[in-house]
């Protein structure tokens, strides 16, 4: 039967349009820091549910795509309107202006449901094969969002099946995107169920054998032990951003570091991104001894490049003062550098060392405190997938933030939460040390070990286990996830039009 031939009884579109960005809104309750008080990870269902209605309801495709954009905007406003506070608060862009660049970002992002919605809408023939169209083209969409024009994955919904969610287990093997694609195919059947019977039991049985093979698959362990767990201190210096380049301030803020590396003696120093606003070759010498009087030290900090660049990095100091670095290669835009044709930006914002130089593409994990390191820096880990270049041969994973630029906001826990399916992707350890929080121990299997509260001077010292081996994504990468969503969606339009 043609989606055209379907019994409906479509909303009136604007009251449809309201719906639509409403579960775009709830949907980010199924995100950090929502779960702390109880289990969020199936609102992103309910809300993917929602959607596939009001996409076979909608009379055409362009209408589901304006349905997808008004989700979009929904989620987005609700979800990463923090962006807002760096702009305003700390780039010094005038309120209205930093507002309408919040705007245009979030609806730029909005964008790629909207194409969902509308191929969705186009292709789908009213049968038990929308399901998996829908699932398709969403994890296609989120792949597409997360890679276009150097990607902004943030609040991908496989994102909130970090545990205890039981599809956080499929991470090891199809990644965030594959974890989304699930998420979708379990709101689809659900929405089908709604509009045929609850009481058919293949989507039951569907629904429940993706719960527990995500559960099985948590229960596994892909990677192994290698050698002895080390010592780490992760240092929270706490630094204001407003206060983070002025020069008066600088002896304040190096003397705080220095103290909360002589409190907490460990084998291993963690200084979080730019802890040290100078070039690392400014940096005093007694200041990287004091650093590394119990042990070996990394430490954020910019680099200068031969060429009269600088790069954001990531410096790992021996008490020796032996020097080997990690230069950060997947750069913020008009954050950390100006996208061709964005020169003008920068009138408008005042943003400290925002023309960095990116790091090459591939580079070698640190050997330091007798493990292989793999630094990343800042929102890069993100992309999971451009971690798996160090495996196997690094043993922990490092993240080094300063999350200070987005104030008292959900991002802090949104990213923590991140790096709990990239724990949970590549088999290793993730440390985390920032500036304002959240610094953190996220297990391999993706749980919260240890964590400092945020906005507190602090060190979280831990014992942090190296780990050898490749995950099945760590293999593969998103191979896996995106020959599964384009297979479910040329599968489906095929089955349409015979």
């Amino acid at each position: 039967m043609t989606v055209t031939g379907m019994q409906r009884r479509p909303a009136v579109f604007p009251r449809a349009v309201a719906a639509a960005f409403a579960l775009g809104a709830f949907c980010v309750l199924g995100f950090a820091p929502f779960d702390a008080w109880f289990a969020v990870w199936p609102l992103p269902t309910f809300s993917l549910a929602g959607l596939f209605l009001l996409w076979r309801r909608a009379a055409t495709a362009r209408a589901a795509a304006l349905l997808g954009l008004a989700w979009g905007a929904g989620c987005f406003l609700s979800g990463v309107s923090w962006v807002y506070v760096s702009l305003s608060q700390f780039g010094g862009m005038a309120p209205p202006a930093a507002a309408a660049a919040t705007l245009l970002f979030c609806l730029y992002l909005a964008l790629f449901p909207a194409l969902a919605g509308g191929l969705f809408r186009r292709w789908c023939r009213g049968t038990p094969g929308d399901a998996w169209l829908f699932a398709g083209l969403w994890a296609l969409a989120e792949w597409l969002r997360g890679t276009l024009f150097t990607g902004f994955p943030w609040l991908a919904v496989g994102y909130a099946q970090s545990p205890p969610s039981p599809l956080a287990g499929w991470a090891s093997a199809l990644g965030v995107y594959g974890v989304g694609f699930i998420v979708a195919l379990i709101g689809a059947l659900l929405g089908q169920m709604r509009t045929a019977s609850w009481r058919k039991p293949l989507p039951w049985i569907a629904i429940l054998l993706l719960l527990g093979l995500g559960g099985l698959l948590r229960a596994m362990d892909w990677t192994q032990p290698a050698g002895s767990p080390v010592s780490v201190a992760l240092l929270q210096g706490n630094v204001p951003q407003s206060l983070k380049w002025d020069p008066k301030r600088l002896p304040l803020s190096v003397e705080t570091y220095l103290q909360l590396a002589r409190a907490h003696p460990a084998e291993l120093i963690v200084l979080p991104e730019t802890a040290i606003p100078l070039f690392f070759n400014e940096v005093p010498r007694e200041v990287l001894r004091g650093l590394t009087v119990h042990g070996d030290a990394l430490i954020g900090v910019a680099i200068g490049t031969n060429d009269g660049g600088y790069t954001n990095g990531a410096v790992a100091l021996t008490p020796q003062l032996a020097v080997s670095a990690y230069a950060k290669r997947h750069l913020v835009p008009f954050g950390e550098y100006p996208p061709p044709g964005f020169a003008w930006f920068f009138n408008f914002a005042r943003i400290p060392m925002s023309n960095f130089t990116a790091g090459p593409p591939r580079q070698q994990a640190l050997a330091i405190a007798g493990q292989r390191i793999a630094p990343n820096i800042c929102y890069e880990d993100l992309f999971g997938e451009e971690l798996l270049d160090v495996l196997p041969t690094a043993t922990l994973l490092v993240n080094l933030s300063n999350t200070a630029w987005f104030g008292d906001s959900l991002a802090q826990p949104q990213h923590l939460q991140i790096a709990q399916l990239r724990a949970i992707e590549t088999g290793r350890v993730m440390l985390r040390a920032t500036n304002t929080g959240m610094t953190a121990m996220v297990a391999a299997n993706g749980t919260i070990a240890a964590a400092l509260p945020p906005f507190v001077t602090d060190a979280l010292v831990v014992q942090a286990q190296g780990r050898s081996g490749l995950t099945p994504y760590a293999r593969w990468g998103n191979l896996l996830a995106l020959l599964i969503a384009l297979g479910a969606c040329l599968t489906a339009v095929r089955r349409g039009k015979t």
